[in-house]
């Protein structure tokens, strides 16, 4: 009963890491085996955050100017097959937005190599029928890379906390100067 892997992808921001997994099922966003809203307390910002890179793939896949009248059933089953793919999180440490910024940029890196991965057999399909199939999907694989890579979910933010100094209270707090 061992689940196909699509895409597995790492985020990590401030001490969070999030660990994310694609599978073929029916469409849900799962993280620490709990449903995204019951995870993220219905936070509406770090839910939008989580979902950004999925809208993103689904306007990508959809658009009317990639979509040819001959070659539309195999980009409509590109973008059918976004709710029949499981996302699987297991996320820990830091905090609530910390936690949901590390799941975005895991997201959008899985997004990335299952959108490669359909380019990859949609090609090796489609050479021997048509070459110019190919040349569109791999337009519409670079155009979503360079879609999230242009929204900032493609780059990781480095900046941690500061580590604590001798003599001092936290990284830059000193304690008060008395003259007397």
């Amino acid at each position: 009963m061992a689940q196909q892997i699509l895409a597995r992808a790492v985020g990590r921001r401030k001490e969070a890491v999030a660990q994310v997994q694609m599978i073929r099922g029916s469409g849900q966003l799962i993280i620490n085996t709990k449903p995204a809203h019951e995870y993220l307390q219905n936070d509406s910002c770090a839910i939008l955050s989580v979902q950004a890179p999925f809208d993103i793939y689904k306007k990508t896949n959809s658009s009317p100017n990639s979509m040819e009248s001959g070659n539309g059933s195999v980009l409509s089953t590109m973008s059918t097959e976004l709710n029949s793919i499981d996302t699987i999180i297991k996320v820990k440490g830091g905090g609530l937005k910390g936690q949901a910024e590390a799941i975005r940029l895991g997201i959008a890196r899985a997004l990335c190599s299952v959108a490669g991965a359909n380019n990859q057999t949609l090609t090796t399909k489609e050479v021997s029928v048509d070459l110019n199939v190919s040349s569109k999907e791999n337009t519409l694989n670079t155009g979503l890379r360079k879609q999230l890579k242009d929204k900032g979910y493609l780059t990781q933010d480095s900046r941690v906390k500061e580590r604590r100094k001798y003599g001092l209270k936290k990284a830059r707090k000193a304690s008060q100067y008395h003259k007397r």
